[in-house]
C-alpha cells in the first residue's frame, strides 16, 4: 500500500539528520537565514549551497513557510482559503476538476497553501488559484507532446509536466477529463 504524505514527510523528517547531517529544525533555520522568502527560492538556495536533493529541499521548504498540509489544522481551511476573497468566482471551477478526478476511481485529495495535490500511488495532478480569473491545471503526463490547450509545464510548477490555464466551469471539458484520466491511469 503506498504511503500517504504525511507518512512520506514523516519517514523523510526522521532520515534528515542521517542524510544531510542536520535536523529539520536546523535546515528551517538555514532556510530562514537564507531571506529566502518564496518556496522556490528556499528550494533552490537549499540545492545550490547546500547540495540537497529536491525532495528534501521541498520538504523544508514547506515547513520553512508552513505551507504543507500537515502545518495546517483543517485543511478544509486551505480550500476555503484559496477560493476566498477575489477568487471566490473560481470555486465552480475547482468544483468541476475534483467531479472528474473523482469520476475516475479512488484517490487522495491533499489541499496544501496555495493549491490541492490530487494523488493515486503518486501525485498525477495539482489544481490552482493562479490569478483571480484564473485556475492553473497542473497534470503529470509524461511523454504526452504539449498541444493547444496542454502546455507544457514550464515554471509554473516542477512537480507537473503539463498545465491547462482554465477560466470557467465550462472549460472542464472532454479534453481535460480525457487529460485528468490519463494522468490518473500513469500515477
Amino acid at each position: 500500500m503506498p504511503k500517504s504524505p504525511d507518512e512520506m514527510a514523516n519517514t523523510m523528517i526522521a532520515n534528515l539528520k542521517e542524510k544531510t547531517g542536520k535536523t529539520l529544525e536546523e535546515w528551517i533555520a538555514i532556510a530562514k537565514r537564507s531571506g529566502a522568502l518564496k518556496h522556490g527560492e528556499i528550494v533552490k538556495q537549499l540545492k545550490s549551497e547546500h547540495g540537497m536533493t529536491h525532495g528534501f529541499a521541498n520538504l523544508v521548504a514547506h515547513k520553512t513557510l508552513k505551507s504543507d498540509a500537515g502545518s495546517v489544522s483543517d485543511t478544509t481551511d486551505l480550500v476555503a482559503a484559496q477560493y476566498a476573497g477575489d477568487k471566490a468566482a473560481l470555486k465552480p471551477i475547482y468544483d468541476a476538476l475534483i467531479k472528474a478526478a473523482k469520476a475516475c476511481g479512488e484517490l487522495e485529495v491533499a489541499p496544501k497553501k496555495a493549491y490541492v495535490s490530487l494523488r493515486r500511488a503518486k501525485q498525477f495532478a495539482i489544481i490552482q488559484p493562479s490569478t483571480r480569473t484564473r485556475v492553473d491545471l497542473g497534470l503529470n503526463l509524461k511523454g504526452t507532446p504539449a498541444k493547444g490547450r496542454l502546455e507544457k509545464s514550464g515554471s509554473f510548477n516542477a512537480m507537473v509536466s503539463h498545465r491547462v490555464r482554465l477560466e470557467k466551469a465550462a472549460d472542464v471539458d472532454m479534453d481535460v477529463k480525457t487529460w485528468i484520466k490519463k494522468a490518473w491511469t500513469e500515477a
